[in-house]
């Protein structure tokens, strides 16, 4: 965590004025990785425009049975998360002209979102799987398969490669500035 830190001391979040305020994300979960308890780790990461606004790496709250299982209770969060800032939008006069879009690399899962058939198998998930659905349906967002070479939110998820994670950080769409410590301790004191 120590070395993230020290090596991204230039990297600045920077939102245009003149940005469309369209929204998007993605969203992953690392499926039963933890070794210590087998409880996925959700990540998503939400976009203005091309820039980050949002993000978001935890622990789910239970274990999951299934990739598909853990991926929906990823979109869950991704979902409650993506509505708070459309609300937001839109109290403050700028709803987006499109639906925002959740970018999900589960088939199973975004299957889940526009079938109206629920299975048996899947009642345990039944929360989740209302909440996400009801809301495509009634055209709050949609949610589109990725593949799982172009999910950005792997880097919130899963131990990377140095180029994987390298490549996943340049799109990220995160402005560089320079950076000097003396001079940012000095501001400071």
């Amino acid at each position: 965590m120590l070395r993230y830190l020290a090596g991204s001391c230039d990297k600045d979040v920077f939102i245009s004025t003149t940005a469309p305020l369209n929204l998007h994300a993605y969203s992953d979960v690392d499926w039963a990785n933890n070794k210590d308890d087998y409880i996925s780790t959700t990540g998503y990461l939400l976009y203005l425009g091309s820039t980050p606004i949002s993000w978001s790496s935890r622990k789910q709250r239970s274990d999951a049975r299934s990739s598909t299982e853990a991926e929906y209770k990823a979109l869950a969060d991704t979902a409650s998360e993506l509505l708070w800032v459309l609300s937001l939008l839109t109290e403050l006069g700028h709803t987006p002209k499109a639906n925002p879009v959740i970018y999900c690399d589960n088939l199973g899962a975004t299957h889940l979102c526009v079938n109206p058939v629920f299975h048996s198998r899947m009642k345990h998930i039944a929360l989740a799987y209302h909440f996400v659905r009801e809301n495509v349906q009634n055209g709050k967002f949609r949610v589109f398969f990725v593949s799982t070479d172009d999910q950005l939110a792997d880097i919130l998820t899963k131990p990377l490669l140095r180029p994987r994670f390298d490549y996943l950080l340049s799109k990220l769409h995160l402005s560089f500035r320079p950076y000097n410590l003396r001079e940012d301790i000095n501001n400071n004191n």
